[in-house]
């Protein structure tokens, strides 16, 4: 029996072998290509302190065997970066001494971890420090608010950043990336995703400004080439920097690049242009064509475009697309976010050929944080024992 079992382990590993072949991101060796995506858990202190409960969460990754964890959103200043109530900061330097046990716990187990440093802009829908939002015009923002992120109703309208604010938020990020480095952080990845502020100001329905960050794509995407350059400039070399980046948004989750293809060539070879280590792609399913019905994914895209790796990330927690899209070099590295909210042992399962369950949504409901997620489980256990 153990011989058979022996034999089984090996053919499970040799079936995943490039899941777990070994990656180089800029100056950080990684033990594989599992990365945990960044997940918003709204379950900081009210000040924006990371905690004990936190430092639990984000050790179970590294123990799980994920090569890669990234944060949850951080936000990177006391004026209009905080997008939900109990959402982690590094805007201090209290914030940044708590998120160190949450570090040295992952480093304890062999693991990576990159801070994501994101601006909410005008989908800010809980920020203690200020009563109005700011985006790079005054549009309303589409959809509703969150709920599980304690959210209701419509968005409010936003106030169009000055030049001066918008060197103040360039500012804050860049400062949240030297406190994550002091932190000991492996890195940071910057937050150009999903509707924040830089998303906001590379969209043209959202970004109506006639200066120098407005107008043109290159004129849009100014705003995040010069975050990357803030942020590399305020840390070491060998620390990691990457950046995030998306088409659809958590409020407008269908929107597609106006230019096509077009578009996301002149995006992505821009990007690739600037001192990053690693960009990351998300899509809902990360191996579709991002445009029509045929063609190249986004991930894919990016990949012709950048000479750094590319880490993909939209339902790759089934084992075979994760691998598909590996093995058709669309991407050189994957993050899963339902898949590791299921398991936070994924990897270890799937090199064990042990079963995993589809992901259960109770877990984010009727909040997302951790409290909420950690007596679903508790309940579901003791209903499976009755």
């Amino acid at each position: 029996m153990n011989m058979l079992a022996d034999r089984l382990e090996r053919d499970a590993q040799a079936a995943h072998a490039t899941l777990f072949a070994p990656l180089r991101v800029g100056d950080l060796s990684l033990p594989n290509r599992l990365a945990v995506a960044p997940m918003t858990r709204v379950s900081a202190t009210a000040d924006g302190r990371a905690t004990a409960q936190m430092a639990d969460y984000y050790e179970a990754f590294a123990v799980g065997g994920f090569g890669l964890v990234i944060t949850e959103g951080v936000y990177t200043d006391k004026a209009h970066a905080q997008g939900y109530l109990f959402q982690p900061g590094l805007a201090d330097d209290a914030q940044r001494d708590a998120w160190r046990p949450v570090v040295d716990r992952v480093h304890a187990h062999g693991g990576r971890i990159l801070a994501q440093l994101m601006h909410a802009g005008a989908l800010s829908q809980g920020n203690p420090h200020r009563q109005t939002t700011k985006g790079p015009s005054a549009v309303l923002p589409a959809g509703q608010q969150m709920t599980f992120y304690r959210g209701e109703g419509r968005y409010r309208m936003p106030e169009a950043m000055t030049t001066d604010e918008i060197a103040e938020a360039i500012e804050g990020f860049a400062q949240a990336a030297r406190r994550a480095q002091e932190a000991g952080f492996d890195g940071v990845e910057i937050h150009g995703a999903n509707g924040y502020l830089l998303d906001q100001f590379l969209t043209a329905h959202t970004n109506l400004r006639d200066d120098r960050y407005g107008g043109s794509l290159d004129n849009r995407l100014r705003l995040t080439v010069e975050v990357i350059q803030a942020v590399r400039q305020s840390t070491s070399n060998r620390f990691v920097v990457g950046v995030r980046s998306s088409q659809g948004k958590v409020n407008d989750f269908m929107h597609k690049w106006e230019g096509g293809q077009t578009d996301a060539a002149q995006i992505y070879a821009t990007l690739g242009q600037q001192p990053i280590n690693y960009l990351h792609t998300t899509e809902y399913e990360a191996w579709r064509p991002a445009f029509g019905e045929d063609g190249p994914s986004l991930a894919a895209l990016a990949r012709r475009h950048v000479a750094v790796p590319v880490l993909a990330n939209g339902s790759l927690h089934d084992a075979v697309q994760a691998e598909g899209v590996l093995a058709r070099q669309e991407a050189d590295f994957i993050s899963l976010g339902r898949g590791a909210l299921a398991h936070a042992d994924w990897p270890a399962r799937l090199r064990a050929g042990e079963p995993r369950e589809e992901f259960d949504r109770g877990l984010l409901a009727p909040i997302a944080d951790l409290e909420n997620a950690g007596r679903h489980k508790r309940e579901r256990a003791a209903a499976n024992c009755l």
